[in-house]
């Protein structure tokens, strides 16, 4: 990458769904429509990047059956440590890279998610060297957490890039001015493309190689100028998912 950004100082990379491939979309998929439950855009903005006891709530009340929230949240990492114990979780295509590449502009790096820093260390510890203290910064009890990892880092909204799978964090983004680069799930039936573009983000690819050079740039101008965020309505800017690039 030739020349470093002018704005952006920092930014804070998703773990599961971004670094990490998508396990969370299919298993709550399959737990809700696996008790009769209608999966929608609904469902998913009530669950993703919510506080573990708030989601498993959510799960509840997705179903037609007497369940608690805990019982619903018991119930799901059942189900989803004997899916992993049959498909590991995987490191995401691409993800060294780039974060080689966002090292490359002159940015330093956190990741964060909403399970613990143990989480990090066994899927994502050969990576820890390509990343700042904290290294990880755990969201459960402050979801979405961004304005509490900019904070961490001593720095203004608007110079931490964002960079998630989920609808509500770009939402919260834009409420906060914080710059943000979508990668939703590719999974068949995930609302997140669709939520992130009804958000006004600017910025969605399909695969982590979308985001480079330019497309860092363009974020880094946008930041600087204050023009981060789409009006869906209005601005052709506010367009379909990229390929390989945004």
């Amino acid at each position: 990458m030739t020349g470093r950004l002018h704005h952006l100082r920092h930014a804070a990379v998703n773990i599961d769904g971004v670094l990490l491939t998508d396990t969370f979309s299919p298993l709550i998929h399959r737990f809700i429509t696996s008790r009769g439950g209608a999966y929608s855009a609904e469902v998913e903005r009530r669950v993703f990047s919510q506080r573990r006891r708030d989601a498993g709530w959510a799960l509840a009340e997705a179903v037609p059956q007497e369940m608690t929230g805990p019982q619903a949240l018991a119930a799901y990492f059942a189900e989803r440590a004997a899916h992993l114990a049959e498909h590991p979780v995987e490191i995401a295509e691409g993800a060294r890279a780039l974060l080689e590449r966002l090292r490359a502009a002159g940015l330093r790096l956190v990741c964060y998610g909403g399970l613990g820093r143990e989480h990090f260390d066994e899927h994502l510890g050969a990576f820890t060297e390509l990343f700042d203290d904290p290294v990880y910064f755990c969201t459960n009890d402050v979801r979405p957490g961004l304005r509490e990892i900019t904070e961490r880092l001593g720095l203004r909204h608007g110079e931490v890039l964002f960079v998630d799978d989920v609808a509500r964090v770009a939402e919260e983004a834009r409420r906060l001015g914080a710059p943000f680069v979508g990668v939703p799930s590719s999974y068949p039936h995930s609302h997140q493309g669709e939520l992130m573009r009804r958000a006004g983000v600017r910025h969605l690819v399909r695969a982590l190689g979308g985001i480079d050079a330019a497309l860092l740039r363009a974020v880094d101008g946008e930041a600087a100028a204050g023009t981060l965020w789409a009006d869906p309505a209005t601005d052709g800017r506010a367009r379909p998912l990229a390929g390989a690039a945004s």
